[in-house]
């Protein structure tokens, strides 16, 4: 990825912003495969999420790399903001680790082992600090021109047979009954 221009004041605004409304984002690693859908909090100016076994994949995020993460709007849920950044991984049991965890156990959902999530964070998971790094490649003043449809994905899966000619009069039937 190449290297971003310097992000405006209101740049930074906007990433800080719509970071701090949703808990969704999207990031695209150097590996250039889809994006992943993260969930994730804004600590201290960068994008903090943990993945690993029993918790959410990290495909192509390594340490020292960069992402493009995308953020959407809270009220439309359409993309409001993409942007480069740099990859963290940090150490388990640092300082910034324990600030990262303690905010991100609190926010953790359905976990089968609340108090002991932290030590297996530290075991088998990484717990990554993605810093913004250069101007949005998207936003409300950089509107991409491509349609940001992804193709989808191959599968042997078809259909056998053309639909019967009988069932669109069954489900209409089986609908007036419902009225």
């Amino acid at each position: 990825m190449a290297q971003a221009q310097t992000p405006t004041p209101l740049d930074r605004a906007l990433i800080e912003e719509a970071a701090k409304k949703s808990g969704l984002l999207w990031v695209r690693g150097e590996d250039a495969g889809p994006a992943v859908g993260l969930w994730y909090l804004w600590i201290d100016g960068a994008v903090c999420l943990v993945g690993g076994p029993g918790e959410q994949p990290l495909r192509g995020l390594t340490d020292g790399g960069t992402a493009v993460v995308t953020l959407r709007s809270k009220d439309k849920g359409g993309r409001l903001v993409a942007f480069p950044a740099r990859v963290a991984e940090l150490a388990p049991h640092s300082d910034s680790w324990q600030a990262a965890v303690g905010e991100l156990k609190g926010k953790r959902l359905n976990a089968p082992d609340f108090a002991d999530m932290p030590e297996r964070w530290a075991r088998t998971c990484r717990v990554l600090r993605l810093t913004p790094d250069g101007a949005p490649v998207e936003s409300p003043t950089v509107i991409p021109t491509g349609s940001g449809a992804a193709a989808p994905p191959p599968t042997p899966a078809t259909t056998r047979h053309p639909i019967p000619r009988s069932l669109p009069r069954l489900l209409l039937r089986r609908r007036r009954a419902e009225d």
